[in-house]
């Protein structure tokens, strides 16, 4: 994972039993955009597609032990509010908000009254208290039609037209919040013979107004729209965007969200499809890496990482001369990895996954560097390790080719996969040794070889190499099964050439 702060919102809402609306709502839509969503339930509802039938306040002291528990660990980049049924409710969340400022300056208010079906979800004698209170210190307020009425005492069906809209949201501005967007959905309009939803957002300093127009959709399946929205707006602030295109960004969302509806969720008002744009992997469940040792025939990776070459380090029989002659292979295999981490690096697509395959060719060169001290400690020279003929092992010449092979006709994953088998396996090994009891640490000649796989800077090439595969696998094979089939085909053959290479030092003699 890159070193970029993940986006936080907090979202302080009510809980659907029937997950279209909600609390369920907000949690799905910002995950689905790439946003940590941590809540505070402040009611719990009888609900489904039909209806609401109970309504269940939760007590305010809890609302308050909640918010003031997330917000002094967790913290948020964005707040949202959905369903705040009561006046108590409201002015909890206002005091605790005004003790964490740099949670609260972002505040997107759902001002939550009436359900998608008619039922009332919002106190009247709690209308006031959210005028006075909640507002003033809104950074944007989401009511459509109905509820922009109802905030500002109007008779219902009242406003009409795109101008009383855009009167609505300058006289809502006027009570404080900072923008107000009045959504179009219960109001469409005709324009240039297309049927059109228009959203209004103002903007109470500037004074401007802007239309965000979408094509109106046809459907009964619109449980939880508001919820969905102002949760997106509050996910796209998070990231960092702006206003404007975190509005926009979340009404397209939203639009997606209606047009990909799902028709099975029961009888009446159904929910949005907060998943629409997202695809399931062909390894779902699981990380990129884990996938890759699981596609691979049963018992090979054991056959890799146990393999009687390393049953013999652990124990310390094996031959002398068969680990001199590994020493030497993999002296020049290690040049290899080198050029293949390097061109990695030159194909990376930016700085920083550049910057972590330069630290794993330099991972690669203490660990040559290692290698010549073990020969210089077995009275081999240098120049002895590096006029060895790297003809003399047919597999080995293989490997570096198969791999630099990969490197050359392929994209980068094709080479990171390519090299995993070598960089995580050895990782594997050398935590399975150091870490067993049965290894033979006193006397073996080969404990300071497993201690260099084991230790720290070892594993944190291990570690950046995961992370490169799992980045990388994200945008090239994540909805691809036949792309993903390629890889693991990749990884197998790579880890068959590792096994050969065992097999190689084990029967030079």
């Amino acid at each position: 994972m890159s070193n970029t702060t993940r986006p936080k919102v907090l979202t302080i809402a009510g809980s659907d039993s029937g997950g279209g609306a909600g609390i369920q709502a907000d949690i799905k839509t910002l995950t689905s955009l790439g946003v940590y969503a941590s809540s505070v339930l402040t009611s719990v509802t009888s609900q489904n597609t039909l209806g609401v039938n109970g309504i269940h306040d939760l007590p305010v002291d809890f609302v308050k032990k909640q918010l003031e528990t997330v917000l002094s660990d967790i913290g948020a980049d964005v707040v949202k509010t959905g369903m705040l049924s009561s006046s108590d409710i409201i002015k909890v969340v206002v005091s605790v908000l005004q003790d964490y400022p740099k949670a609260g300056s972002k505040l997107i208010v759902d001002p939550v009254m009436v359900s998608t079906s008619g039922s009332r979800l919002l106190a009247k004698d709690a209308v006031q208290t959210f005028v006075d209170l909640l507002l003033p210190v809104t950074f944007i307020l989401t009511p459509n039609v109905p509820e922009a009425e109802v905030i500002l005492g109007k008779a219902e069906g009242s406003i009409k037209t795109h101008e009383d809209m855009c009167e609505a949201a300058r006289q809502i501005g006027s009570k404080g919040t900072k923008h107000v967007l009045v959504k179009g959905g219960h109001l469409p309009f005709d324009r240039d013979g297309c049927r059109v939803v228009v959203d209004v957002l103002y903007t109470t300093e500037t004074g401007e107004i802007y239309e965000i127009v979408n094509p109106y959709i046809t459907t009964k399946n619109t449980h939880g729209t508001g919820c969905t929205l102002s949760a997106a707006i509050a996910g796209e602030l998070a990231k960092g965007l702006d206003v404007l295109p975190a509005v926009i960004n979340a009404t397209t969302y939203i639009q997606h969200a209606i047009e990909d509806t799902l028709e099975d969720i029961g009888q009446g008002s159904g929910p949005v499809n907060h998943f629409h744009g997202i695809r399931s992997m062909p390894y779902a469940g699981k990380s990129f890496v884990k996938a890759l040792r699981d596609s691979l025939p049963k018992g090979m990776w054991s056959e890799f990482i146990d393999h009687p070459f390393v049953r013999g380090i652990a124990d310390g029989t094996l031959p002398k001369e068969s680990f001199i002659h590994y020493i030497k292979q993999d002296y020049m295999y290690l040049q290899h990895y080198a050029r293949s981490a390097a061109l990695a690096a030159y194909k990376s697509p930016n700085i920083d996954m550049c910057a972590r395959n330069a630290k794993i060719v330099l991972h690669v060169h203490g660990e040559m560097q290692l290698h010549l001290k073990y020969c210089t400690d077995w009275g081999i020279s240098e120049e002895e390790v590096l006029s060895t003929p790297e003809s003399v092992c047919v597999c080995n010449v293989a490997y570096t080719r198969y791999v630099l092979d990969k490197g050359a006709t392929g994209d980068q994953l094709d080479l990171q996969v390519a090299m995993a088998p070598c960089l995580l396996g050895y990782g594997d090994i050398g935590m399975k040794l150091f870490n067993c009891p049965k290894t033979k640490r006193e006397g073996n000649p080969y404990w300071t070889w497993i201690s260099t796989y084991a230790d720290k800077p070892y594993q944190e090439a291990v570690t950046l190499g995961n992370e490169l595969l799992e980045e990388l696998a994200l945008h090239s094979v994540s909805t691809s099964v036949s792309r993903f089939k390629e890889v693991c085909e990749t990884f197998k053959q790579a880890t068959q050439l590792e096994i050969k290479f065992w097999e190689m030092s084990l029967h030079c003699l």
